[in-house]
């Protein structure tokens, strides 16, 4: 019934998606953005009601670089913050969530042309020097100019935690970012959101997480990146599957330097972990963690120089590997139920 794009590396945003969806049928909607509080010169769009001096209006995205034009030219005032600190307009993150017999219909009538836009970029802020050559574009976003007047069009709007991470900068423009206090969206950045957004979800459960360590810097860009939590898809796609995934709630403590990387059927009853854990349970497995004790070394991760040789690039980026010093690694793929105890038994039950 409905299609979703997904248009930006954007991972948690797969979060949101689920609920959204819901949105969309609930409330009937044709175009559904997903959105987040945004910060005033965030490079994100903003959803905007724009109202024509005849009446007409249209929900839809204006680009971050017109923004503050557009705002200022209607007496808005320009791109400033509400007395909550963001914009008072959300956020685009460039996850749109379609009703497919009006996006078919759409297609039907334009073959499949959208409207163009064009889109410089600036390299200072005169904006006399493009960062790049600019372009023509046709985006998505602008998907409601072919919609008719009466259709429902709106956001769901999500706590930047839970839905948004992208990674779209290289270091020179993460560390500019960061400098103006906006998100960096750096490979490195993306990814302690990623275990700060897990390890949230983890305390809604009710389990005793250590807040974040004391930021370390990486490329010259300071990250919080343990406690590192990694869980996959398919140990839980939603919130309420991460609910039932962790029934022991304040049962389970996870230490502010450890590593916990879960994937597949794990469910955790019983855990103190103080180092690093890996559980993966292959189709048609369980796994029961149950009065389990794990503290070793754990894992590292180490800062990497610029320029360090023998490193892959999509490592490089991020600005550290992963040094696996000591940890208890668990894989499961005979179909069967098993229970994890002591200090990393497993056993078939």
């Amino acid at each position: 019934t409905h299609v979703v794009f997904f248009q930006d590396t954007n991972v948690l945003a797969f979060k949101a998606i689920p609920a959204a969806l819901g949105v969309s049928l609930r409330l009937g909607l044709q175009m559904n953005s997903l959105t987040v509080p945004r910060s005033p010169g965030e490079a994100a769009g903003a959803i905007c009601k724009l109202v024509h001096k005849n009446g007409e209006s249209l929900v839809i995205n204006v680009e971050y670089n017109q923004l503050d034009a557009l705002l200022k030219a209607s007496g808005a005032g320009g791109d400033s913050a509400d007395e909550t600190g963001y914009s008072p307009y959300p956020g685009n993150v460039n996850t749109l969530i379609l009703s497919l017999k009006p996006y078919a219909a759409a297609l039907k009538a334009t073959g499949g042309s959208m409207p163009e836009f064009v889109n410089p970029k600036y390299a200072n802020a005169e904006r006399t020097v493009f960062k790049k050559p600019t372009r023509l574009e046709c985006m998505m976003q602008d998907f409601p100019k072919l919609l008719s007047a009466e259709a429902a069009i709106g956001f769901t709007d999500f706590e930047r935690w839970f839905s948004f991470s992208p990674v779209k900068n290289a270091i020179s423009e993460a560390l500019a970012s960061h400098a103006k206090g906006v998100y960096a969206a750096s490979p490195g950045a993306g990814e302690e959101a990623v275990y700060h957004a897990n390890a949230k979800l983890l305390r809604l459960a009710g389990a005793k997480v250590a807040e974040a360590e004391e930021p370390e810097e990486f490329l010259g860009l300071p990250l919080r990146l343990k406690p590192a939590i990694a869980l996959s898809p398919r140990f839980a796609l939603t919130v309420d599957q991460l609910l039932q995934r962790v029934p022991g709630g304040s049962a389970i403590s996870v230490s502010s330097r450890s590593s916990l990387v879960l994937d597949g059927c794990v469910e955790l009853h019983s855990l103190a972990l103080d180092g690093a854990l890996e559980i993966r349970a292959g189709p048609g497995v369980r796994i029961i963690v149950r009065d389990c004790v794990v503290k070793n070394r754990g894992w590292e991760m180490r800062p990497l120089q610029e320029g360090e040789s023998g490193v892959p690039a999509g490592i490089a980026i991020r600005g550290y590997v992963v040094e696996r010093h000591e940890g208890v690694v668990v894989r499961e793929d005979t179909p069967g139920e098993y229970e994890l105890t002591q200090d990393g038994v497993l056993r078939r039950l």
